[in-house]
């Protein structure tokens, strides 16, 4: 199936690895061009060269404000155009609710949250017809996660923000969608993982509540978010789109 891709040029954050560097991958493998970002500048240049001449890496950090205009320059400059963001940052600090003080929320607000908004807001005003943007999310939109207190606060409000975005973004015909991960295969999956006491118990447990039995791979993450962002998906917007086996409990 041909996606549209050929030639597309997009802004991956918090893409040096994981759910956005499958992304990328495939959006490259697809014919697209990617400016991806990560907090350190060899780190986003490494997985830009690996990805070949379609991507170009740069050191960007979602809480500085500067980012958002910064990594959108580069698309034009390095590819000649911006078709679409998608919005990730590494997962808030992990711990229940006596355990994450002022500064661990303050900062995790500053990174997930009005990061993501700021990224968002620049790029709706870059954006024509036809461009996308995306946020990567996590399945504690809808069920929070136990041990991930930070995240299950601000998680559902970015989707919130999302839904309201694409209500606003929509008659210029730009859309707007998140994604919901559940348990895939990720070094921050695995860090999780190791926190409990059983690390391979835990997965092989956490395994048996998914229908499909086993955790995703970001490979199959980087697909469907790839679909999401081409015009492919050109009338798919508003929408939280689950990547998680079936695990959520709801319809």
């Amino acid at each position: 199936m041909d996606l549209g891709l050929r030639d597309r040029v997009y802004v991956l954050t918090g893409a040096t690895r994981g759910l956005g560097l499958a992304t990328a991958r495939r959006l490259v493998a697809d014919g697209a061009r990617v400016v991806l970002s990560g907090r350190d500048a060899a780190t986003a240049e490494a997985a830009a060269a690996d990805l070949g001449p379609g991507a170009a890496g740069v050191a960007a950090d979602n809480a500085d404000p500067a980012a958002a205009g910064r990594l959108i320059a580069t698309a034009r400059e390095r590819f000649g155009r911006f078709d679409g963001v998608l919005v990730s940052v590494g997962g808030p600090p992990a711990g229940r609710f006596a355990d994450n003080d002022d500064d661990q929320w303050r900062a995790a607000f500053e990174s997930v949250f009005l990061g993501a908004v700021r990224l968002a807001r620049t790029a709706a005003g870059e954006l024509s017809e036809g461009g996308v943007i995306g946020f990567v999310l996590s399945s504690s939109v809808h069920e929070p996660i136990t041990g991930l207190t930070v995240s299950n606060g601000l998680r559902p409000g970015l989707a919130g923000f999302a839904k309201s975005l694409a209500t606003e973004l929509g008659p210029r015909g730009i859309r707007v969608v998140g994604l919901l991960p559940g348990r895939i295969d990720t070094d921050r999956v695995r860090e999780l993982d190791g926190l409990t006491e059983d690390p391979e118990a835990t997965r092989a447990a956490r395994a048996e509540e998914i229908p499909l039995r086993r955790y995703g791979t970001p490979e199959e993450f980087g697909t469907v978010a790839a679909f999401v962002l081409s015009p492919a998906a050109s009338y798919l917007t508003g929408v939280m789109i689950p990547v998680d086996g079936g695990a959520r409990h709801g319809f």
